[in-house]
């Protein structure tokens, strides 16, 4: 498929073979490439508030993850691994070799944070910088999970459990269940507007989408944190920029710069005042910090 984006202005929206795995893809600009990850329950038109603006002097690339938006939705195999981070990075390398960019920047919201951390240690040649928004690493937070973290991140415990039990509760409401989390974790009213709230949902209701959500966050608390095991004693070498929002849960609970120093070689980063999802609620500080940051 090609054509306009309806929530990126300026970009073009394209279907890239993956390995077998069709990605949607969206694209602008020309200069330096930089990779935009978005993250549950979001797709690539998380961006829309930021990246018309980057691609005024980059090629930028936003990508619906596997088994969100209008990417393809696989089974996930044995242990999950058809959802785990390495996986999905693999996609997101395989479409930016695709369109000719062999070296790039990378930034990751949320679930996308966590595939360019997992990028970032597998294929270090190919990621120039690195930016996460609004997490701490996978595996620091599930051993440091307390009753206030899991009580507050309910649905990192819940998607988890085996199918179809998630599955068929959600798919009772999926709106509601849509709505309750985008509202819980925003602490900026109306930064999802309507329009954008009802692309979500087209996306979260679409064949095979909950399950595939699921399995993204079953190989989270298995298969990814055996591969996080494995590679304990490496850091990442590219600079990273960790930025959070100071109202929500991750930057309430964790130190975050510090967890990020125990995964990286050179860390920078701060708050921002908002909730998780900064792009959307605070998109002028994170494109003034981005700036910053890329060059």
């Amino acid at each position: 498929m090609a054509g306009s984006d309806p929530f990126l202005r300026g970009f073009q929206l394209h279907d890239v073979d993956a390995a077998g795995i069709r990605i949607r893809a969206a694209t602008s600009g020309s200069g330096p490439p930089l990779l935009l990850l978005h993250g549950h329950p979001q797709t690539h038109a998380t961006w829309g508030r930021i990246a018309p603006q980057l691609a005024e002097h980059r090629s930028v690339v936003a990508l619906d993850l596997r088994g969100y938006g209008d990417s393809s939705k696989p089974a996930g195999g044995e242990h999950h691994a058809n959802y785990a981070k390495r996986a999905m990075a693999a996609d997101a390398v395989a479409v930016m070799r695709a369109l000719g960019h062999t070296r790039f920047a990378v930034v990751g919201h949320d679930r996308g944070g966590r595939v360019a951390h997992r990028m970032a240690l597998d294929w270090p040649d190919a990621v120039e910088r690195l930016a996460v928004f609004d997490i701490a690493p996978t595996a620091t937070m599930y051993a440091r999970t307390d009753r206030a973290f899991a009580t507050r991140y309910f649905w990192w415990f819940f998607l988890i459990q085996p199918a179809p039990l998630p599955e068929r509760l959600i798919a009772a409401d999926p709106e509601f269940f849509l709505r309750t989390h985008l509202e819980g974790q925003s602490r900026t009213p109306g930064s999802t507007p309507p329009e954008l709230f009802a692309e979500y949902l087209r996306c979260y209701t679409s064949e095979g989408a909950v399950h595939a959500i699921c399995e993204d966050y079953r190989a989270a608390a298995g298969i990814d944190l055996e591969h996080d095991a494995a590679d304990g004693d490496r850091r990442v070498a590219a600079p990273l920029l960790a930025l959070w929002g100071a109202r929500g849960t991750v930057g309430q609970t964790y130190d975050v710069l510090e967890t990020w120093r125990e995964k990286a070689t050179d860390v920078r980063g701060h708050a921002l005042d908002c909730g998780h999802t900064l792009q959307e609620e605070r998109p002028e500080a994170v494109l003034a910090a981005l700036r910053d940051f890329l060059g």
